[in-house]
């Protein structure tokens, strides 16, 4: 009696065990990427830690592994929910998906149709409007009149992520007249570059904001955003400045390490949150197929700190990919630059969050060409 009540117990621990599993594929920039795949690995050791699951890590050399990768998982149905990490393994998701449709998958920051399929994506509206608000304080605490925002293809996610800055900025600048009495105003420029893997365009767009007085320019142009962190802190050196302003603004990611004293703050989708949501709704029997929007609310997007600088070094430390002696000389360029935004900004965006939280402050939303286009006048 004994005995199978053992083996009973056994096999309950075993099968439980089976569904407190979870397996994350990265993408090709891999584990110590200081980005998304750094960030889907925090959100899989919250899950471990938080929910006893189990996780399995799998890299890609290339695009090339990501079927064999995901095909590899799912035959061993050994895992509650297979989660890829960022749009590039959207294809490969939606393929497997349908080859195995029994097995969950989640996928980050992108979009696959299969109703075993959760595609997290993130209100960068939101978040690119709290970046506004410190753009916007910091250029008029300076004596700037002009701030921009350098873009990669114009498409409708990219014209959310312009609308929201300029409503942030328009808030801000209402509120810091509010405060002071005085009837300043900002000029916005944009410029949307036609690439995401050109940072010498990115470059020659922010040095022509910067030549037109920008004191704060907000890359979203994935690799052509480099080129604006380039432009940014060559401008400012070339002027015996050690730290900013000028700033640029970095976004999906906490960028600030990439020019230390030149990036304060980064627009950060929060995969980390979405990679914990998957795994704790596949692990607790609610989850569904679908699309999921995370919101400021949800912790879906958020300003970066200091603390999400030094996680995300820690974890390309322990990849490898990164020093100690790197970290350090990061953080304290990090440092710098927070140190120089006026602290009213900070405040202000803290108070523009809330607001968004509760839904007394709603960002407009653009899609098409027309819409941004109303929007760009309404928010003047």
């Amino acid at each position: 009696m004994l005995v199978g009540v053992l083996i009973v117990a056994l096999l309950a621990m075993s099968v439980s065990a089976a569904a407190q599993s979870a397996a994350i594929v990265f993408d090709v920039g891999g584990r110590g990427d200081l980005s998304f795949n750094d960030m889907g690995a925090l959100g899989g050791e919250r899950a471990a830690r938080e929910l006893g699951v189990r996780i399995r890590e799998v890299e890609s050399a290339t695009t090339a592994d990501f079927l064999p990768n995901l095909r590899a998982l799912a035959r061993t149905r050994s895992y509650d929910v297979i989660i890829g990490i960022g749009f590039l393994l959207q294809d490969a998701i939606q393929q497997v998906a349908q080859e195995f449709p029994n097995q969950k998958f989640a996928l980050m920051d992108g979009l696959a149709d299969a109703p075993n399929v959760l595609s997290i994506n993130f209100a960068d509206h939101e978040g690119s409007a709290l970046m506004g608000v410190l753009a916007a304080i910091t250029a008029l605490e300076y004596g700037y009149d002009t701030v921009g925002i350098v873009l990669g293809i114009e498409i409708p996610i990219l014209l959310r992520f312009e609308i929201g800055y300029r409503a942030g900025i328009k808030w801000a600048v209402d509120r810091y007249n509010e405060i002071h009495g005085t009837n300043k105003s900002l000029r916005v420029l944009h410029v949307y570059t036609g690439a995401f893997d050109d940072p010498a365009r990115g470059k020659t767009a922010a040095e022509a904001m910067l030549a037109q007085g920008a004191g704060v320019i907000y890359g979203v142009a994935g690799a052509t955003g480099l080129g604006v962190f380039e432009a940014v802190e060559q401008y400012a050196r070339a002027r015996g400045l050690e730290v900013g302003p000028p700033f640029a603004i970095g976004v999906d990611s906490a960028q600030d390490y990439i020019a230390p004293g030149f990036i304060p703050v980064s627009m950060m989708k929060r995969v980390d949150n979405g990679v914990y949501t998957a795994i704790k709704r596949a692990v607790e029997g609610t989850f569904e197929g679908g699309v999921l929007e995370m919101t400021l609310a949800m912790d879906g997007v958020s300003a970066s700190t200091l603390e999400d600088n030094l996680a995300m070094f820690e974890e390309a430390i322990a990849a490898g990919k990164k020093t100690p002696a790197e970290r350090d000389a990061a953080i304290a360029g990090i440092q710098r630059a927070r140190a120089a935004v006026p602290q009213l900004a900070w405040d202000l965006m803290a108070e523009l969050e809330q607001l968004i939280k509760s839904g007394e402050f709603v960002v407009p939303v653009a899609l098409d060409a027309q819409t941004a286009e109303f929007y760009r006048q309404q928010l003047q």
